[in-house]
């Protein structure tokens, strides 16, 4: 620091005996000093912004502190199943097809799709006149072989009367042998054309009848009492029976129907024959249609790389309410309970001595108890002892940051100051 001493107005001059006052005046601050000074001054806005940032920073993304939620749910009596579901299609319990036999015209049909028709009932008549020909055309063709096995009877009886003949006479010597000889010839060939004519008068007969039958099959009739679910032809329409025989109506037995449930590989094993059944509809969910499961197809269909089995089962259909090819949700029981304890699957812990479930009582303390369940499904267990109907279970419990407090914290916060 530099001094300046200057001296007082009453100050002797030097060589005079007494004392002598200085005073210490400041002097001018150096250029340098004061500029480090004005640095200084500049940087404690910024360390101020920094410090508000990270106090922003820490107590916005802080952890949270951890409280744990406990849900409870309180143990109910009602029913329980575990049940195979699938999903299947409604068809008839039996079905035919009710078809031509004999190529022509389709005349009349006497029956639409809707019918209930009776065993043996007239359904359609095909066209006659080109059948009836061909057997005017038999009948005298028959005719004509018959007329003509006659003739030739009586021929062969000429021929044997012959043989008779020339063997009185051969034996008289009265003729030749070779004239017996050429009389029993003529009399083999004629029994050989009486066979011959009588064969093909067999095969006309046979031609005969069978034009008669196809006579019969221009009538068509039903083969069963049912219902026609089907009509595929027209009247007017010409059908061929060469190759098969044309469908003209379908009849199908309504009174039961059949379920066709396909279910997945991983479940059919679950399934057993005679095992309870049921299934629901689209349009009446809260219905349900039982039977018993009848069959279980070996032969599987692929669709898509999965593999389905078919499950049947029967339900009867008494009011025609069920109709075919409806979509049904079929549900096959393996185990069913109704009017006991259940609790949610969620508050069942498995144990090496069986299972058990944490209850909260009314002052808030909690208590695990041992239990034993029966049928278990993806919603509830049964509880067979252990719990009383009303005592309130925990479902689950976990720790939970204070999320809702921290985030309104974030919203009422005013914003970072940069």
């Amino acid at each position: 620091m530099t001094r300046t001493v200057r001296p007082q107005k009453d100050e002797k001059p030097a060589g005079e005996a007494g004392h002598t006052n200085v005073t210490f005046m400041p002097g001018a601050v150096p250029p340098a000093r004061r500029k480090r000074r004005s640095r200084a001054w500049i940087w404690l806005p910024v360390i101020a912004v920094l410090a508000g940032a990270g106090y922003y920073g820490w107590h916005a993304y802080a952890p949270a502190e951890t409280t744990t939620a406990v849900i409870t749910q309180a143990v109910v009596r009602g029913d329980i199943e575990n049940a195979v579901t699938a999903v299947g299609t409604l068809e008839a319990v039996k079905s035919v097809d009710a078809g031509a036999q004999v190529s022509g015209q389709l005349k009349t049909l006497h029956v639409a799709i809707g019918d209930t028709v009776k065993k043996d009932q007239l359904l359609a008549e095909m066209d006659q006149a080109t059948i009836e020909n061909r057997i005017e055309i038999n009948r005298a063709e028959l005719a004509n072989l018959q007329a003509q096995l006659e003739s030739k009877k009586a021929q062969l009886a000429l021929k044997q009367a012959n043989i008779a003949r020339q063997r009185n006479l051969v034996a008289g010597n009265a003729a030749a042998k070779q004239a017996l000889d050429q009389a029993v010839a003529d009399l083999a060939a004629a029994e050989a054309d009486v066979n011959a004519t009588d064969a093909q008068i067999r095969k006309q007969q046979a031609t005969l009848a069978g034009d008669e039958v196809d006579l019969g099959y221009t009538k068509i009739y039903a083969p069963m009492a049912g219902t026609v679910v089907s009509n595929p032809v027209k009247e007017g329409q010409t059908l061929n029976a060469v190759q098969s025989a044309p469908t003209i109506v379908t009849i199908a037995d309504l009174s039961t129907m059949t379920v066709r449930a396909e279910v997945s590989e991983a479940d059919v094993s679950r399934l057993k024959v005679g095992m309870e059944a049921y299934f629901t509809l689209l349009g009446q969910p809260g219905k349900r249609f039982t039977g018993k499961l009848r069959q279980i197809e070996p032969t599987p269909t692929v669709e898509n790389n999965v593999v389905l089995y078919n499950a049947l089962f029967d339900v009867p259909n008494p009011d025609g309410e069920l109709m075919m090819s409806m979509s049904a949700q079929v549900f096959f029981v393996q185990a069913a309970a109704r009017d006991v304890l259940l609790v949610p699957a969620g508050a069942v812990s498995a144990t090496k001595d069986g299972a058990e479930v944490t209850v909260v009582a009314a002052s808030g303390a909690k208590e695990v108890r041992k239990v034993e369940t029966g049928i278990r499904n993806r919603v509830s267990i049964e509880v067979k002892s252990g719990l009383a109907e009303g005592d309130k279970v925990v479902v689950t419990a976990g720790s939970t940051g204070d999320a809702a407090g921290r985030n309104a914290r974030r919203n009422n916060r005013m914003p970072p100051m940069f």
